[in-house]
């Protein structure tokens, strides 16, 4: 054991310097502590960030970063780069402008092979220029009327989507956030620079082969969850408490009688009396203050609300603070980051916390026992709102929930700005991509010009930022200065190259490996910065260049299909698209592989070792 232990690189380097063994624990705890989602990113991001600025504070050691070091990523230009986009999409949200463009090319879709390509090709190209998040929303429900009209389930199209807009995002430095952090990061420890198309050498590739494989397998490893045309097998299974009002029209008349037993895609699971549970049978009398537990699709629980003689729970919706001509259904999807996560619907108090009433919840084709109230919330879950138009910004700002849009009205306001948006974003990528300015002053000037036309507000465009991100971003920086300068990185880069035999292939390839595992556990983000400094050491130690290395952390930091909780997009047609976390793997793990073997062709190939 002891010869084993002292011919150990990574065993000697990490004991014998404890700002490295500190700095290591701090990554794995940040690890650890985002795989199992103890709390939001944005706090455990700074906390560990805080446990290192403290240790080298009290301690004064040279060998971590000094406070002033560990927060400079705050203020890097990348990360300020990314803030501008967030304001510049907004433009594109708030005029609908990506309906707009891509609508009238979707409408002549005439079968599923012909919408899978009319739909994932433009997404794989907008997706290279804009943030993949309201590309995906923006198209969600375009997707649906799509599947309607060529009657197939939105299920074999959603997936898809989100997988395309993946792709999407790594053929450019501007595609994704990671992609500029790690850009950033990387220029700023070598004297190296990464293009704005250098990502399109992999990228490209991977998205014409992805393409290709979607078209042929997504009807065949997708299950059809529904019959698009078919209400009552909407994949998202709403349920819904609605009580019987006792001095309503419904009181003494069986199920049939009030009409509830042949509702369009809506049917009674249960009747909650008092502590009783009561089969719904149809000559089951209705009594006063029923609670009658309702599964169904959307369209039906909307129309259930008409229905005179049914009153939501405790009747909240009359206790808003909004006059009824104001009031408009919302649906909403839980985030990772809501700060209701595994509190029933009760305990949120949606009344006082968001001036809204919780109408319906659905978690996919599950149906919910029990009480509305009473149901705890889950990553995923989408609620039916009772709130004001005010709300769906609010919500967005606090992040607490994903794809936050109006039922049956259009929440865009500024149609007549849509083509200004449209000009503004085509200036903005041709700029960037000429390489005479940088983007940041292209995202700058582009973020101005969105005020200046009125294509959102500057409330709109401050709303959009999303700040968590940000700070995970900042705070993830300083970690991965400390485990450069404390020696931690290149540690555990020898490790790396002692498990791959010194071979910078298989070095290169099993540094792929462990980012593309990172980011399916945690923010690919936090997966691409902590790998990146492990990337440069491995690198270092070969005594080759750091390019490819960095190239497989970008690319493998975004390659993200195999669970619904790696990415964004993946999670956001989760619950739309009634998927099952199997659905993920069963459809990613091929693609994974697929842009795995690309990667570790293309980059050896044109960024010489």
């Amino acid at each position: 054991m002891a010869s084993v232990i002292n011919h150990s690189p990574l065993y000697c380097r990490i004991w014998m310097d404890w700002p490295a063994v500190l700095s290591l624990l701090v990554a794995l705890g940040l690890l650890i502590s985002l795989a199992f989602r103890v709390a939001p990113a944005d706090i455990l991001a700074l906390a560990f960030l805080a446990v290192l600025v403290v240790a080298q504070d009290v301690t004064g050691t040279p060998d971590l970063p000094t406070p002033s070091q560990a927060v400079a990523g705050f203020g890097s230009q990348a990360l300020i780069t990314i803030a501008l986009l967030f304001s510049v999409v907004a433009g594109l949200e708030m005029t609908g402008a990506t309906k707009l463009a891509t609508g009238w090319y979707l409408d002549r879709s005439k079968s599923l092979r012909g919408a899978q390509f009319r739909i994932l090709a433009p997404v794989i190209v907008l997706s290279g220029f804009l943030n993949n998040t309201p590309v995906v929303a923006a198209l969600i429900p375009i997707v649906d009327d799509t599947c309607k009209r060529i009657r197939e389930s939105s299920s074999r199209l959603l997936l898809p989507l989100s997988y395309a807009a993946i792709l999407g995002g790594m053929c450019t430095v501007m595609g994704t956030s990671t992609n500029l952090i790690v850009r950033e990061a990387f220029e700023s420890q070598t004297d190296k620079t990464i293009g704005f198309f250098a990502p399109a050498v992999v990228g490209i590739p991977a998205a014409i082969a992805g393409l290709v494989y979607m078209m042929l397998f997504a009807h065949r490893l997708i299950p059809n969850r529904r019959p698009a045309v078919s209400a009552s097998d909407d994949p998202k299974k709403y349920t819904v408490e609605m009580l019987v009002d006792s001095t309503g029209p419904l009181v003494g008349k069986t199920i049939e009688e009030a009409g509830l037993r042949s509702l369009p895609g809506l049917y009674i699971a249960e009747i909650q009396r008092g502590d009783d549970v009561v089969a719904a049978k149809p000559n089951e009398r209705l009594r006063g203050d029923d609670a009658l537990i309702l599964v169904g699709a959307l369209g039906s629980v909307v129309d259930l609300r008409k229905i005179r003689g049914l009153l939501t729970p405790d009747d909240q919706g009359r206790k808003l603070e909004i006059p009824a001509w104001r009031r408009t259904l919302v649906e909403a999807v839980v985030s990772s980051r809501c700060s209701l996560l595994g509190k029933t619907i009760r305990e949120g108090r949606f009344r006082s916390n968001y001036n809204a009433a919780v109408v319906a919840v659905a978690r996919g084709d599950r149906r919910l026992e029990g009480k509305i109230g009473d149901v705890r919330l889950e990553i995923g879950d989408v609620l039916l709102l009772e709130a004001s138009q005010s709300f769906i910004h609010r919500a967005k700002e606090l992040r607490d929930f994903f794809l936050v849009s109006a039922v049956g009205s259009n929440a865009v306001r500024r149609h007549d700005r849509a083509w200004h948006a449209i000009y503004i974003i085509l200036a903005m990528v041709l700029v960037a991509a000429s390489t005479y300015v940088s983007i940041l002053t292209a995202a700058l000037v582009a973020a101005l010009a969105m005020l200046v036309f009125r294509c959102c507000t500057a409330n709109e465009a401050r709303r959009a930022i999303d700040w968590r991100i940000l700070i995970v971003i900042g705070a993830t920086l300083g970690i991965g200065s400390a485990l450069e300068k404390s020696g931690a990185a290149e540690a555990i880069a020898r490790g790396v190259i002692e498990l791959a035999q010194g071979n910078r292939y298989a070095t290169l390839a099993l540094v792929y490996f462990m980012t593309m595992l990172c980011t399916e556990l945690i923010t690919n983000t936090a997966a691409a910065l902590i790998m990146l400094s492990v990337a440069l050491g491995a690198a270092n130690n070969l005594q080759v260049s750091e390019l490819p290395f960095a190239m497989a952390v970008m690319i493998a930091a975004s390659a993200s299909f195999l669970t619904p909780f790696g990415y964004q997009t993946n999670l956001m047609v989760y619950t739309v698209g009634g998927y099952r976390v199997s659905d993920y793997l069963r459809f990613g793990l091929p693609l994974s592989l697929i842009i795995y073997a690309i990667a570790m062709i293309m980059i050896p190939w044109h960024f010489e070792f």
